[in-house]
Formats: C-alpha cells, structure tokens, sequence
C-alpha cells in the first residue's frame, strides 16, 4: 500500500518521524545496555541477573531507583557510588552509550524491520561477549548457546526451515573449524591456544551471518588479534616487568562480527572484485 499521503506530501513530517524513532532507538539502546551490564557483572560469576537488585559491590548498599538511569545517574554521581563513594568503573557507561550507537546504527542501516530486531539481539549478544571475554578470559554458555540457537531460529523465521538446517550446519561446521585450529596448535605447541567458548562463540556468530561474513569475521578477528599480539609484546620488552598477558581471542571475533552486521557484504563485494 505504500505510506500514507500525509506523509508522501509532508515531507517534513516525514522526517520529524525519523527522528523520534531515532531517538527511542537511542533510549532503548540505553536501557538494554543498562540490563547488558548486569549481565556482564554477573554472568561469569554464575550469579543471577534478577536477584539481589542492583548494589554497590563495595558497601552492599543496594542502588536507589533514581541512581540507577542509564548513563545520566553515572554521570550525576560522576561516577561514584553515592553511599561510599566507590568509582564505578567506566565499563558501565561506555556499554550503555555502545550499546545505543549500536541500536542507532541498525535502525539507519535496517530501519523498523524484523532483520533490525534479530540484528539487535546479536549485536546485544556480540558487545557483552566481548566484555565479558576481555575482563575474564570467560565466554559463558548462557550467552553463547542461547545465541546459538536463537541464530538458527531467526534464520527460519526469515527464510523457513531449510534455511534453519542450513543455519545449524554453519554453526555445527564453525565450531568444527575452530575445534580443529585448537587441535592442531596443542599438537605443535603442546598448550590450549584457544578455549572451547571460542568454537561456541563462532558458532553462534555462523548460525546468525552464515558462512562467507563467518569466514570474514575469522579472518578480521586473527589480523586484530595478532596485530594486538604484537603492539603488546613490543611493549613489553621496552617496559621491564611488563608480562605478556592472555589474549582474549572471543572480543576480537565480537568486534569483527559487530563490523560484519553493518559492513560485511560491502566488504565482500570489494574483496570479490579482485577475482573477476
């Protein structure tokens, strides 16, 4: 049926539309960055994400309602606790604004759709794996399966159930992939190079883009990893007693997939032009 006429002669309506939805995009970015970073708290430690309430993980004061707004309470507090004066760490504010320039950018790039709602999802499981693996060394499956298997399901919402199957056996092949470079580095090297949260976390990321934006975000996220890799040893020798630290390979492969929901086929398409 099209638009309705007010809008197709109101342009300027038109975009006073746009706009709101935009900033609701922000607002509920927000919120669920908010609930991501309960998540990220709590998850690893095997905690709950419903009970206690939120508190303060230094003086156990639980945080009252009008502390507890996305960003603005951080930055009204500037970014203590308000009974202990506790700083809260940076983490928090920054996933809660990641976390809306995410949901912002999907409604630009997909607009009100059904494809917006699933990318949103991955893009909320995307950026707290990353948290999570960067500040634990942990991938829990609480995230990584669910992720897995709500992969699957939105591919046969969107495409029906063989594109479901084909679904499962992208991540099914991704996490074989993955199991199979562990294998064979601890045959070369004799020690674990990557962790079993690894080969989940690719298969959750085959199941949502498929094989070719997988592929992608493998290669992407070994480059960053290894470039990192290489910026940390380097500082290492120049800072005595600096020790190398374990990377966290799982928030290389998040960033890379967070880039291959927006530019992953652009980039393919670029890539593919070499072989014409």
């Amino acid at each position: 049926m099209g638009p309705p006429a007010f809008f197709v002669y109101h342009p300027a309506i038109l975009s006073q539309v746009t706009l709101i939805t935009a900033i609701f995009s922000v607002l509920f970015g927000l919120a669920f960055g908010s609930f991501l970073n309960v998540c990220i708290s709590r998850l690893p430690r095997h905690q709950s994400i419903v009970r206690p309430p939120s508190y303060c993980p230094n003086c156990k004061n639980f945080i009252l309602t009008r502390d507890n707004i996305p960003f603005l309470s951080w930055f009204l507090l500037r970014g203590h606790c308000r009974f202990c004066r506790w700083p809260i760490p940076r983490r928090y504010p920054l996933v809660e604004l990641g976390t809306a320039a995410l949901f912002l950018l999907i409604y630009l790039v997909f607009g009100l759709s059904f494809e917006a709602a699933g990318m949103a999802m991955l893009c909320l499981l995307l950026l707290g794996l990353a948290v999570m693996d960067a500040e634990t060394m942990l991938l829990p499956d609480t995230f990584t399966l669910p992720g897995i298997a709500s992969g699957i399901l939105y591919s046969g919402l969107i495409g029906g159930w063989r594109t479901a199957g084909w679904s499962f056996l992208y991540a099914l092949g991704a996490a074989v992939l993955i199991l199979l470079i562990r294998g064979i580095y601890w045959l070369v090297r004799r020690r674990e190079g990557m962790g079993l949260g690894d080969a989940k976390l690719f298969a959750m990321i085959a199941a949502w883009l498929g094989p070719w934006r997988s592929l992608l975000v493998l290669f992407l996220g070994v480059i960053t990893a290894a470039i990192f890799g290489l910026a940390w040893l380097a500082r290492a020798k120049k800072a005595k007693g600096l020790k190398f630290a374990p990377i966290p390979f799982g928030s290389f492969l998040c960033a890379a997939g967070l880039y291959a929901i927006f530019f992953g086929q652009p980039t393919l398409k670029w890539y593919m032009q070499f072989f014409r």
